[in-house]
């Protein structure tokens, strides 16, 4: 299938990551995480807001009341996205400061989502977090290096996740009700010359679209089978996520990245950190889940 790529708005990130979008105000946001800025674009008229929040921000979910929830550097944290204001909820890393979070999403049950990572990226630091009504961070995995996508079966019966190092989408048993994680198996195994597994999203059919950090593609995978389906070419190396948006959730907003890439390879990439569409891919995508805390 062929497909048409194009870039949307004129910001290059340095760690373009977390495209989320607004199916009610029909905006779509991203994070550059590194430099702290978070991105909220109106496709239909432009119009562009950035907050700079002032340390790095790893990844924004919805709430239903119109905020969002947020992985910052120094945990996790509501942010008015009018006024910028930030309320801070938990830090259950205070106490590892060479962590950071990094990418999250909420759960069908309205829980939040969040891994972290080290800032040396080389070593299983980091821990994957579940935030409920309570508003407090549960530890759900541990040992994690660079704690990346996350998505939900349809059936609402399994959790998949991404642990970047691991070329490897893991499953897990998952219990709605609770959120609880039981059995973990691997549904997808990742060929190195793909380049490394980074965000991910699921569309109406039950299969994953995943971003490949130095694969220049995006990817799209059976679960049940850990068979690749179908691969977009992207313009830049450095692919880190994807979420469908539209009205009808037929586009394939993706996120990109700068970070890494030498004065020789910006110069063959210059759209590196871009924000880019895939219009009318053929495919849809769900609306997001929202923080009901």
């Amino acid at each position: 299938m062929s497909y048409h790529i194009e870039q949307i708005g004129e910001t290059l990130s340095f760690l373009g990551e977390g495209p989320v979008w607004d199916d009610q105000t029909l905006t779509l946001l991203w994070v550059d995480i590194l430099d702290g800025y978070v991105h909220e674009l109106d496709p239909a008229t432009g119009r562009h807001t950035t907050h700079r929040i002032g340390e790095p921000v790893g990844v924004v979910a919805l709430c239903l009341d119109g905020r969002l929830v947020a992985g910052l550097k120094g945990g996790f944290s509501f942010l008015d996205r009018l006024t910028g204001q930030i309320v801070r909820i938990d830090d259950p890393e205070v106490h590892l400061p060479g962590n950071r979070f990094n990418d999250g999403k909420c759960d069908p049950a309205g829980r939040f989502w969040a891994g972290t990572m080290p800032l040396t990226e080389d070593k299983p630091t980091g821990s994957l977090y579940m935030m409920g009504p309570d508003r407090n961070a549960h530890r759900m995995a541990t040992a994690v290096t660079i704690s990346n996508g996350l998505a939900w079966s349809l059936d609402h019966r399994h959790m998949y996740y991404i642990d970047t190092p691991t070329m490897c989408v893991a499953r897990f048993d998952y219990d709605a009700a609770t959120g609880s994680i039981g059995t973990r198996d691997i549904a997808i195994r990742i060929p190195r010359e793909d380049g490394y597994p980074d965000g991910m999203t699921i569309d109406v059919e039950g299969m994953l679209w995943i971003a490949h950090w130095g694969g220049w593609q995006l990817t799209r995978w059976d679960p049940s089978r850990g068979v690749k389906l179908d691969a977009i070419r992207m313009p830049v190396s450095n692919v880190t996520s994807c979420t469908f948006g539209g009205p009808g959730f037929t586009d394939l907003y993706v996120t990109s990245a700068r970070k890494g890439l030498t004065e020789v390879q910006l110069a063959s990439q210059p759209l590196a950190g871009a924000l880019f569409v895939v219009r009318e891919t053929g495919f849809r995508g769900m609306p997001a889940h929202r923080y009901l805390g």
